[in-house]
């Protein structure tokens, strides 16, 4: 259903403490503020390049 409404949710579950600063920046680009916070997102190839810089530290959730 997601795909219908060219939406993604995005959860992030691990802490950017230890990563490189670009990987903290790109935590800060898709809106997260919290662990285990989920956010809902267009689903356009930009915001996929932001998530596969960072999937250790965020998942897509169905």
């Amino acid at each position: 259903m997601a795909e219908a409404t060219g939406k993604i949710k995005i959860q992030y579950f691990r802490s950017k403490i230890a990563t490189p600063v670009k990987h903290k920046l790109v935590v800060k680009g898709l809106g997260f503020t919290r662990l285990n916070q989920i956010v809902e997102r267009e689903d356009t190839p930009s915001i996929r390049g932001m998530i596969a810089v960072i999937p250790h530290l965020v998942r897509v959730v169905e």
